[in-house]
């Protein structure tokens, strides 16, 4: 099968759940034919069941672990299998802990780099070619802790600094070959995200807090009008822009009473 006669799609990983899950209806619903991938087959098969019944197309399903090194290679083929290439590649999987970084597994920390740092970037470079053929783009998840040190989730909030930076650097990249970069940075959102990482979801201040849904549309809109950075919520927003005029040493301080961890 010659490159011309393969499908264009938007494949959105971590998508059984969450924002993920709302990244795939968002974009179903603006006529994208989507892929989801993430390890529970179950759940995917169950979304792409809910956006074919609102009368979409039945998304294809790739059950794969991200984190696997080999992960890129198994999503490939499994296009090409279908007579697919990406349009948009979405790289929504990812995991956070909550504890002191001396106190939390060693490996489990080691995991949440890989996924969300090497298996993110990996994804982000290994269809560079379909993206520009399709004129298509890239939307990485981060999160507002990307903008902030965070004492209490110190892996978590670099793994997504690093995502907000590499991000960013890519969009000035790709932008001359017509690949847009778009880095989602939402603050709170009530999802299983949260009971994996140990977050008490009711200390969450209601001005910070937005559904997946609402992450998941501004997202869209924002890859779409080929913004660099979205931060979902105007509070939010404003979190984001103050880490650049505050001293370091305060907003330390200040996520270190955010995330009230006994070291």
């Amino acid at each position: 099968m010659s490159m011309a006669e393969l499908r264009p799609v938007t494949l959105i990983t971590g998508a059984s759940a969450g924002i993920g899950a709302a990244l795939a209806q968002v974009f179903a619903a603006h006529g994208h034919e989507t892929v989801l991938v993430a390890r529970r087959e179950q759940l995917l098969s169950g979304l792409a069941d809910a956006i074919a019944a609102s009368g979409a197309p039945r998304p294809i399903v790739v059950r794969a672990d991200v984190a696997r090194i080999d992960a890129v290679r198994r999503i490939g083929d499994a296009l090409i299998a279908n007579g697919l290439e990406p349009e948009i590649v979405i790289n929504n999987a990812g995991f956070g802990l909550v504890g002191a970084a001396t106190r939390l597994d060693r490996g489990e920390q080691l995991a949440m780099i890989d996924l969300n740092i090497r298996a993110l970037t990996d994804l982000s470079l290994a269809f560079a070619e379909s993206l520009q053929r399709h004129q298509g783009g890239i939307l990485n998840v981060a999160s507002v802790a990307g903008f902030l040190p965070g004492p209490g989730m110190a892996v978590y909030y670099a793994t997504k600094a690093y995502v907000l930076s590499f991000s960013e650097a890519l969009h000035r990249e790709l932008m001359p070959r017509g690949v847009r970069v778009t880095v989602l940075c939402p603050g709170p959102v009530r999802t299983e995200f949260q009971a994996r990482a140990g977050v008490m979801t009711k200390s969450f201040p209601p001005l910070l807090t937005k559904t997946a849904e609402e992450v998941a549309l501004e997202g869209y809109r924002g890859l779409k009008a080929g913004r660099r950075i979205v931060v979902p919520g105007f509070a939010n927003k404003i979190v984001a822009a103050m880490t650049h005029l505050m001293p370091r040493r305060w907003m330390l301080e200040l996520s270190d009473a955010r995330n009230r961890v006994d070291y």
